[in-house]
Protein backbone atom coordinates (compact mmCIF):
# COMPACT_ATOMS: atom_id res chain seq x y z
CA UNK A 1 0.00 0.00 0.00
CA UNK A 2 1.37 3.28 -1.10
CA UNK A 3 2.18 5.20 2.35
CA UNK A 4 -0.55 8.50 3.10
CA UNK A 5 -2.89 6.91 0.31
CA UNK A 6 -6.30 6.37 2.21
CA UNK A 7 -7.91 4.30 -0.18
CA UNK A 8 -11.88 4.27 0.05
CA UNK A 9 -13.63 1.39 -2.12
CA UNK A 10 -16.59 3.30 -3.00
CA UNK A 11 -17.53 4.39 -6.73
CA UNK A 12 -20.26 6.49 -7.38
CA UNK A 13 -22.44 6.41 -10.79
CA UNK A 14 -25.05 9.09 -11.55
CA UNK A 15 -26.06 9.89 -14.66
CA UNK A 16 -24.80 12.79 -16.85
CA UNK A 17 -25.72 15.83 -19.13
CA UNK A 18 -23.81 17.13 -21.25
CA UNK A 19 -25.10 20.66 -20.54
CA UNK A 20 -24.68 19.86 -16.71
CA UNK A 21 -21.39 17.70 -16.59
CA UNK A 22 -20.40 20.06 -13.48
CA UNK A 23 -23.63 19.27 -11.36
CA UNK A 24 -23.68 16.14 -12.20
CA UNK A 25 -20.02 15.53 -10.79
CA UNK A 26 -20.66 17.41 -7.86
CA UNK A 27 -23.25 15.08 -7.18
CA UNK A 28 -20.82 11.84 -7.47
CA UNK A 29 -17.98 13.92 -5.24
CA UNK A 30 -20.78 14.41 -2.81
CA UNK A 31 -21.68 10.42 -2.87
CA UNK A 32 -18.08 9.77 -2.47
CA UNK A 33 -18.09 12.42 0.94
CA UNK A 34 -16.47 15.02 -1.13
CA UNK A 35 -12.92 16.34 -1.98
CA UNK A 36 -12.04 18.85 0.76
CA UNK A 37 -8.68 17.17 1.46
CA UNK A 38 -8.10 17.94 -2.22
CA UNK A 39 -9.45 20.95 -3.07
CA UNK A 40 -7.32 23.05 -1.37
CA UNK A 41 -4.78 26.24 -1.69
CA UNK A 42 -1.94 24.37 -0.59
CA UNK A 43 -2.09 21.49 -3.74
CA UNK A 44 -1.85 22.11 -7.15
CA UNK A 45 -3.87 19.53 -9.47
CA UNK A 46 -2.64 17.12 -11.71
CA UNK A 47 -5.33 16.18 -14.32
CA UNK A 48 -3.96 12.99 -16.47
CA UNK A 49 -6.12 12.89 -19.52
CA UNK A 50 -5.84 9.98 -21.78
CA UNK A 51 -5.64 10.83 -25.54
CA UNK A 52 -3.86 8.31 -27.95
CA UNK A 53 -4.45 10.50 -31.30
CA UNK A 54 -5.49 14.25 -31.20
CA UNK A 55 -7.87 13.60 -34.09
CA UNK A 56 -9.82 10.52 -32.52
CA UNK A 57 -12.43 10.96 -29.77
CA UNK A 58 -12.06 8.13 -27.88
CA UNK A 59 -11.07 10.49 -24.85
CA UNK A 60 -12.51 12.32 -21.56
CA UNK A 61 -14.72 14.57 -23.14
CA UNK A 62 -14.26 18.84 -22.56
CA UNK A 63 -17.39 18.94 -20.62
CA UNK A 64 -16.35 17.00 -18.10
CA UNK A 65 -12.80 17.82 -18.10
CA UNK A 66 -14.31 21.03 -17.45
CA UNK A 67 -16.16 19.66 -14.67
CA UNK A 68 -13.05 18.45 -13.19
CA UNK A 69 -11.23 21.81 -12.94
CA UNK A 70 -14.24 23.41 -12.02
CA UNK A 71 -14.09 20.85 -8.92
CA UNK A 72 -11.21 22.64 -8.08
CA UNK A 73 -11.84 25.56 -7.35
CA UNK A 74 -9.34 25.95 -4.52
CA UNK A 75 -6.23 24.72 -6.06
CA UNK A 76 -3.81 27.51 -7.03
CA UNK A 77 -3.03 25.45 -10.65
CA UNK A 78 -4.39 22.94 -12.97
CA UNK A 79 -2.29 20.86 -15.03
CA UNK A 80 -3.86 19.64 -18.06
CA UNK A 81 -0.81 16.37 -18.71
CA UNK A 82 0.34 14.28 -21.41
CA UNK A 83 3.23 12.89 -23.01
CA UNK A 84 4.41 12.85 -26.20
CA UNK A 85 3.99 9.22 -28.14
CA UNK A 86 4.68 8.75 -31.50
CA UNK A 87 1.18 10.30 -32.82
CA UNK A 88 2.71 13.58 -32.04
CA UNK A 89 3.71 15.54 -28.58
CA UNK A 90 2.18 15.70 -25.42
CA UNK A 91 1.32 19.46 -25.97
CA UNK A 92 -0.32 19.01 -29.53
CA UNK A 93 -2.59 16.80 -28.34
CA UNK A 94 -3.66 18.86 -25.16
CA UNK A 95 -4.80 20.78 -27.77
CA UNK A 96 -8.17 18.90 -27.84
CA UNK A 97 -8.85 20.92 -24.10
CA UNK A 98 -7.78 24.18 -25.11
CA UNK A 99 -10.91 26.37 -24.59
CA UNK A 100 -10.01 25.21 -21.13
CA UNK A 101 -6.49 27.02 -20.43
CA UNK A 102 -6.56 29.78 -18.59
CA UNK A 103 -3.46 31.12 -16.38
CA UNK A 104 -5.20 28.47 -13.88
CA UNK A 105 -5.59 25.81 -15.83
CA UNK A 106 -2.50 25.34 -17.87
CA UNK A 107 -1.18 22.01 -20.16
CA UNK A 108 1.70 20.46 -19.38
CA UNK A 109 3.70 17.71 -21.09
CA UNK A 110 5.08 15.30 -19.43
CA UNK A 111 8.08 14.26 -21.50
CA UNK A 112 10.01 17.70 -20.30
CA UNK A 113 11.77 16.23 -18.14
CA UNK A 114 13.95 19.21 -17.11
CA UNK A 115 12.96 18.82 -13.62
CA UNK A 116 12.18 15.47 -13.46
CA UNK A 117 13.04 12.30 -10.74
CA UNK A 118 14.62 9.12 -11.18
CA UNK A 119 12.46 6.43 -10.55
CA UNK A 120 13.23 2.45 -11.38
CA UNK A 121 10.01 0.61 -13.26
CA UNK A 122 9.81 -2.61 -14.00
CA UNK A 123 13.98 -2.72 -13.43
CA UNK A 124 14.35 -0.03 -15.35
CA UNK A 125 15.77 3.47 -14.55
CA UNK A 126 13.49 6.04 -15.74
CA UNK A 127 12.64 9.73 -15.01
CA UNK A 128 9.11 11.08 -14.48
CA UNK A 129 7.73 14.52 -14.82
CA UNK A 130 8.03 16.02 -10.89
CA UNK A 131 4.66 17.22 -11.58
CA UNK A 132 3.23 13.47 -11.02
CA UNK A 133 4.37 13.64 -7.22
CA UNK A 134 2.86 14.74 -4.31
CA UNK A 135 2.09 17.18 -2.45
CA UNK A 136 0.53 17.39 -6.03
CA UNK A 137 -3.01 16.12 -6.45
CA UNK A 138 -3.23 13.43 -9.26
CA UNK A 139 -6.84 12.94 -10.81
CA UNK A 140 -7.34 10.33 -13.62
CA UNK A 141 -9.22 10.80 -16.62
CA UNK A 142 -10.70 8.20 -19.05
CA UNK A 143 -13.82 6.69 -21.13
CA UNK A 144 -15.42 3.46 -20.31
CA UNK A 145 -14.78 0.94 -22.94
CA UNK A 146 -14.65 -2.71 -23.50
CA UNK A 147 -10.58 -2.90 -23.61
CA UNK A 148 -8.99 -5.78 -21.56
CA UNK A 149 -5.89 -3.25 -21.22
CA UNK A 150 -7.49 -1.05 -19.12
CA UNK A 151 -9.11 2.69 -18.90
CA UNK A 152 -8.13 4.70 -15.63
CA UNK A 153 -5.14 2.65 -14.80
CA UNK A 154 -4.26 1.64 -18.15
CA UNK A 155 -3.70 5.51 -18.73
CA UNK A 156 -0.89 5.79 -16.34
CA UNK A 157 0.49 4.30 -19.31
CA UNK A 158 0.95 8.17 -20.62
CA UNK A 159 3.11 9.16 -17.67
CA UNK A 160 5.99 7.18 -19.63
CA UNK A 161 7.96 10.46 -21.21
CA UNK A 162 9.54 8.15 -24.36
CA UNK A 163 7.50 8.89 -27.36
CA UNK A 164 8.10 5.36 -28.55
CA UNK A 165 6.11 2.88 -25.75
CA UNK A 166 4.79 0.02 -27.44
CA UNK A 167 7.86 -2.24 -26.07
CA UNK A 168 6.21 -1.60 -22.68
CA UNK A 169 2.72 -3.19 -23.64
CA UNK A 170 4.96 -6.96 -22.67
CA UNK A 171 5.73 -5.92 -18.84
CA UNK A 172 2.13 -3.75 -19.29
CA UNK A 173 0.70 -4.83 -15.03
CA UNK A 174 4.46 -4.45 -13.62
CA UNK A 175 4.69 -0.91 -15.60
CA UNK A 176 1.59 0.41 -14.65
CA UNK A 177 1.73 -0.44 -10.92
CA UNK A 178 5.27 0.56 -10.46
CA UNK A 179 4.07 3.69 -11.64
CA UNK A 180 1.64 4.10 -9.33
CA UNK A 181 3.18 3.47 -6.27
CA UNK A 182 6.15 5.54 -7.47
CA UNK A 183 4.03 8.88 -7.45
CA UNK A 184 2.14 7.94 -4.72
CA UNK A 185 -0.77 6.78 -5.89
CA UNK A 186 -4.09 8.57 -7.61
CA UNK A 187 -6.11 10.92 -5.58
CA UNK A 188 -9.48 10.64 -7.78
CA UNK A 189 -10.91 8.61 -10.74
CA UNK A 190 -13.18 10.10 -12.90
CA UNK A 191 -14.35 7.73 -15.52
CA UNK A 192 -16.30 9.25 -18.31
CA UNK A 193 -19.28 7.33 -19.71
CA UNK A 194 -20.80 9.55 -21.83
CA UNK A 195 -20.19 6.69 -24.24
CA UNK A 196 -20.08 2.95 -24.07
CA UNK A 197 -16.91 2.36 -26.13
CA UNK A 198 -15.81 -0.88 -27.84
CA UNK A 199 -12.05 -1.48 -27.58
CA UNK A 200 -9.87 0.85 -27.15
CA UNK A 201 -11.97 3.27 -29.01
CA UNK A 202 -13.82 1.46 -32.00
CA UNK A 203 -17.79 1.60 -32.20
CA UNK A 204 -19.90 3.69 -29.23
CA UNK A 205 -23.21 4.17 -27.85
CA UNK A 206 -24.10 6.64 -25.73
CA UNK A 207 -24.75 5.76 -22.25
CA UNK A 208 -24.31 9.71 -20.51
CA UNK A 209 -22.75 8.43 -17.24
CA UNK A 210 -19.67 9.33 -14.58
CA UNK A 211 -18.13 7.08 -12.37
CA UNK A 212 -16.02 8.15 -9.79
CA UNK A 213 -13.89 7.34 -6.97
CA UNK A 214 -10.62 7.63 -4.65
CA UNK A 215 -9.98 4.04 -5.02
CA UNK A 216 -9.10 4.18 -8.81
CA UNK A 217 -9.03 -0.02 -9.15
CA UNK A 218 -12.17 0.29 -7.69
CA UNK A 219 -13.28 2.56 -10.27
CA UNK A 220 -11.46 0.69 -12.90
CA UNK A 221 -13.49 -2.88 -11.46
CA UNK A 222 -16.64 -1.59 -11.73
CA UNK A 223 -16.14 0.18 -14.93
CA UNK A 224 -15.20 -3.20 -16.46
CA UNK A 225 -17.84 -5.14 -15.04
CA UNK A 226 -20.07 -2.75 -16.96
CA UNK A 227 -18.10 -3.43 -20.05
CA UNK A 228 -18.47 -6.96 -19.80
CA UNK A 229 -14.97 -7.56 -18.62
CA UNK A 230 -13.96 -9.98 -16.07
CA UNK A 231 -11.79 -8.24 -14.02
CA UNK A 232 -10.38 -11.38 -12.19
CA UNK A 233 -9.24 -12.11 -16.05
CA UNK A 234 -8.47 -8.13 -16.16
CA UNK A 235 -3.95 -8.65 -15.93
CA UNK A 236 -3.82 -5.03 -15.07
CA UNK A 237 -6.75 -5.04 -12.18
CA UNK A 238 -5.14 -8.54 -10.69
CA UNK A 239 -1.63 -6.97 -10.49
CA UNK A 240 -2.86 -3.87 -8.45
CA UNK A 241 -5.31 -6.22 -6.29
CA UNK A 242 -1.86 -8.74 -5.56
CA UNK A 243 0.02 -5.57 -4.46
CA UNK A 244 -3.11 -4.28 -2.11
CA UNK A 245 -3.25 -1.26 -4.00
CA UNK A 246 -6.95 -1.05 -4.24
CA UNK A 247 -10.33 -3.27 -4.60
CA UNK A 248 -10.77 -5.46 -7.71
CA UNK A 249 -13.91 -7.22 -6.46
CA UNK A 250 -17.42 -5.94 -6.71
CA UNK A 251 -18.14 -7.59 -3.27
CA UNK A 252 -15.31 -5.29 -1.76
CA UNK A 253 -16.61 -2.34 -3.41
CA UNK A 254 -19.31 0.51 -2.56
CA UNK A 255 -21.12 1.20 -5.71
CA UNK A 256 -23.31 3.93 -4.62
CA UNK A 257 -26.06 6.34 -6.81
CA UNK A 258 -27.61 4.66 -9.62
CA UNK A 259 -28.70 1.29 -9.07
CA UNK A 260 -26.23 -1.22 -9.75
CA UNK A 261 -28.14 -4.37 -11.01
CA UNK A 262 -30.17 -2.26 -12.92
CA UNK A 263 -27.53 -0.58 -15.05
CA UNK A 264 -25.79 -3.48 -15.34
CA UNK A 265 -29.02 -4.58 -17.39
CA UNK A 266 -28.49 -1.58 -19.44
CA UNK A 267 -25.32 -1.67 -20.31
CA UNK A 268 -25.77 -5.22 -21.66
CA UNK A 269 -28.30 -3.93 -24.02
CA UNK A 270 -25.37 -1.16 -24.89
CA UNK A 271 -23.06 -4.22 -25.54
CA UNK A 272 -25.66 -5.71 -28.08
CA UNK A 273 -25.73 -2.77 -29.92
CA UNK A 274 -21.69 -2.38 -30.35
CA UNK A 275 -21.36 -5.87 -31.13
CA UNK A 276 -23.69 -4.88 -34.26
CA UNK A 277 -21.60 -2.19 -34.75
Amino acid sequence: MCEGIDLTSKVAIVKSDINGETKSLAEALRLIDGIDDLNTSERAVVVKVGVFRHKADNHTSISVVNAIIDSFSKAPRVFLAESDNYQGSGLERLQIWKELFTEQVLPVNLSDLEDAKEVTLAGENMKLSSVLFKPNVLVDTHILRTFEKGSILKNLFGCIPMRKKAKYHKILPTLLADVYEAIGGIDLSVMDGTYLWRGAGGPRVPMNLILVGKDAVAVETVGAVLAGLKPEKVPVIQEFVRRGLGAGDLEEIEAVGMPFESLQEECKSALKALRKK
